[in-house]
């Protein structure tokens, strides 16, 4: 366990464990709820008029490496910023389900017939991925998100920032040419990210984590004390 301490501190182990329980509560969890409601086509002409690029499946799933590295910075950076970040993306999480269970979207797709990589790797996405739960993009939310977090990060420097910065704009881009998402969808992931930051930040919302990880610790040391006093009381005996 120390080794993993080294790359992500202790203190972000419980943010991030909620925001992964939320995440897969937003993207399975919903569906079921949803499946028989009905979903509404948010494109506009512009989504009609772009073409289909494969290629572009393959940026498109290399975001997730970025978010990885992305949120194990923010969590180095200090402990205030991992809150912040994580209670941020949270929020904008909940305003993904909120969408997601009340005003459902979908989209179609075209039909993929070649056989070259990013091909069958967009025919392999398409199987694993239903093309709902579009609005909010969680996709451009997360990546967004990362940049934020990037810009706010003073142990980093401004390429690692200006990297993060083009990467979420190749994501908003790959949604699109892979026929993931619709264009409002991009708008409605930086919108909730945007919402997010400002209930974390200036409504002190991440400061729950604090009141949380003192609950814990104080617990902790409850159980360690009485731990010792039993096995004290036992070796007396």
């Amino acid at each position: 366990m120390e080794k993993i301490y080294k790359i992500l501190p202790k203190y972000a182990f419980l943010p991030i464990i909620m925001s992964l329980s939320l995440n897969m509560f937003a993207y399975f969890g919903t569906r079921p709820i949803t499946e028989k409601l009905y979903h509404y086509d948010l494109s506009i002409p512009i989504d009609h008029q772009l073409p289909m690029i494969p290629f572009f499946m393959i940026p498109y799933l290399l975001a997730f490496a970025t978010w990885i590295v992305g949120f194990i910075v923010i969590a180095r950076e200090d402990r205030k910023l991992c809150y912040q970040i994580m209670t941020a993306e949270q929020v904008a999480k909940l305003i993904c389900v909120t969408f997601f269970l009340l005003m459902p979207t979908e989209m179609s797709r075209p039909e993929i017939t070649g056989n070259s990589f990013p091909e069958l790797l967009t025919v392999l996405v398409y199987k694993l991925d239903a093309p709902n739960n579009l609005f909010p993009s969680i996709h451009c939310l997360l990546s967004w998100l990362i940049f934020r977090g990037a810009l706010k990060c003073r142990k980093v420097g401004n390429f690692y920032k200006g990297f993060m910065f083009v990467s979420a704009i190749t994501i908003f881009v790959s949604v699109l040419l892979t026929k993931q998402h619709l264009f409002v969808d991009i708008f409605g992931g930086i919108a909730a990210v945007e919402f997010g930051l400002w209930v974390s930040e200036k409504m002190k919302a991440y400061q729950l984590y604090y009141s949380f990880a003192r609950g814990l610790e104080r617990n902790w040391a409850k159980i360690r004390v009485y731990g010792s006093g039993s096995a004290s009381e036992n070796i007396d005996n």
